[in-house]
């Protein structure tokens, strides 16, 4: 079971990191992601890691703004997010799996999210 954490309130422009904790050390084969889902629609892909080689990538709509890392611990996968908007409002998933994918069928394990919410 993976654990989030961070989520809040913010106003528009500022920032927030979230966390995800997972119950063991992250081999270097996973993939880690996070994805959000807003009212009303679906989960879209937000960012993911390949654990191994620290190979990143990114939805549009969050590049230049996003980052996902690994925390500071071995268990730990981060997303760092600037700059935020209302249009980043959402429920935000961390994930983990084993094929490099930004669709969510790709993972086999999720935690139970965490509420970011921005206000204009």
């Amino acid at each position: 079971q993976l654990m989030e954490s961070g989520g809040g309130l913010v106003q528009t422009g500022a920032s927030l990191r979230l966390s995800c904790t997972t119950p063991g050390r992250i081999f270097s084969s996973a993939i880690m992601a996070w994805f959000r889902q807003a009212p009303g629609k679906e989960r879209e892909f937000v960012a993911l890691l390949r654990w191994g080689t620290q190979a990143t990538n990114y939805a549009d709509a969050v590049k230049g703004r996003f980052t996902i890392s690994r925390g500071e611990a071995p268990n730990i996968v981060s997303l760092q997010m600037n700059n935020l908007t209302p249009a980043d409002t959402a429920v935000y998933y961390c994930a983990r799996g084993t094929t490099y994918s930004t669709i969510a069928s790709g993972y086999n394990y999720w935690g139970q999210g965490t509420q970011v919410t921005v206000s204009s």
